[in-house]
């Protein structure tokens, strides 16, 4: 029998229960602005053979939470987990990003791709859930994490990092057919992998659209979101007898947030060029908002970063419903002394938004 949660403020704040303050996690709160995680990183040799060691995952993850007061775990992973079990020749260049050998271009390519089985080719994201779940021992609640299909896709059909998505472009006007082939291939496969996730142990799951904002709001109907609303269709979403919520987060969304409600997700992800309030009113109080302070905040001294955090729990209001996140994930020249200082601020200045 799992152990009962010591802190399940973020859970409840994602299904807009009460809480006596403002959960807090941070995205990338398992990298490389810590000297911790340098350290592991360099012990595994790759950052390819850090995601792929269950023991070495579980290392990091927990690395954050030794440091600092942190309302929730996040799976140590990467989203392009799916196409490296795809066979696709997954490789990480130290400063250039994720590179795909094999970059899907055709009809054709998209039906030679596999749909991985997370027991086998996934196994060792499986187990590494399953090893931090453990050693949290109900700490705090555990993360689990997939791109969404749109943003996989991008790197499958780009062969990587993309600033101006000129192939998948083309593949979506030039041959919708074909795109729209492959993200239902990614759905099914992330539906698969999210499902497996929370079954070894992961208590909320977290949907990253990173490139869903590079879209026309027909696009990202089309292409984007309807794919990841079939995806919150296929979870499972009770395990250990209580809700698995599911957060969506798209970057560059904000126009986006009131169609984004209706997709079955409990939460939204709301980045920093959108005012929570905005959000809030947008979305109806239908779903929990995440987010939303500007991760380059994290640069300036600890008292604009306690000034920044209460204009973000300003922003969001009164009642439950909110997780204090950073808009994106944290940089890696960031000062962890900094993270601590916005993490303070946060329990210290959100419970009187809980009275």
């Amino acid at each position: 029998m799992a152990a009962p949660l010591a802190n399940d403020r973020l859970l409840r704040a994602l299904l807009r229960q009460p809480v006596d303050r403002t959960p807090v996690w941070i995205m990338r709160q398992a990298g490389r602005y810590l000297p911790e995680y340098r350290a592991s990183r360099a012990r595994a040799g790759s950052f390819l053979a850090l995601c792929t060691t269950p023991e070495l995952a579980c290392e990091v993850t927990l690395q954050p939470l030794a440091r600092f007061p942190l309302d929730a775990a996040i799976l140590f992973s990467d989203i392009l987990t799916i196409p490296h079990a795809m066979g696709v020749g997954l490789s990480f260049e130290t400063g250039e990003g994720p590179r795909i050998a094999r970059p899907v271009q055709s009809a054709a390519d998209v039906a030679a791709l596999p749909v991985p089985d997370p027991g086998r080719e996934l196994r060792y994201v499986v187990d590494a859930v399953g090893l931090i779940r453990r050693e949290l021992a109900g700490r705090v609640p555990l993360i689990g994490f997939a791109g969404s299909p749109w943003t996989v896709a991008t790197y499958l059909v780009e062969g990587g990092s993309s600033r101006d998505f000129t192939r998948i472009k083309r593949l979506l006007y030039a041959e919708p057919a074909t795109l729209h082939a492959l993200l239902d291939k990614l759905v099914q496969a992330t539906t698969l992998y999210l499902n497996a996730q929370s079954a070894a142990g992961a208590q909320a799951l977290m949907l990253f659209d990173t490139w869903g904002g590079a879209l026309t709001p027909a696009a990202y109907r089309e292409f984007s979101l309807a794919y990841m609303q079939r995806i919150v269709a296929g979870l499972v979403r009770e395990r250990e007898g209580a809700r698995v919520p599911v957060i969506l987060f798209t970057k560059g969304g904000g126009a986006w947030l009131e169609a984004m409600a209706g997709s079955g997700a409990d939460a939204l992800g709301v980045d920093w060029t959108t005012d929570l309030a905005t959000a809030r009113q947008l979305t109806g109080g239908r779903v929990a908002l995440q987010g939303n302070l500007d991760p380059g905040v994290l640069r300036a001294q600890p008292a604009v970063i306690r000034a920044e955090v209460l204009r973000v729990l300003q922003s969001y209001g009164r009642g439950p419903g909110h997780v204090f996140n950073l808009g994106h994930g944290i940089q890696p020249d960031i000062d962890p002394e900094h993270l601590g200082a916005l993490i303070a601020a946060v329990q210290e200045l959100s419970p009187v938004f809980h009275r």
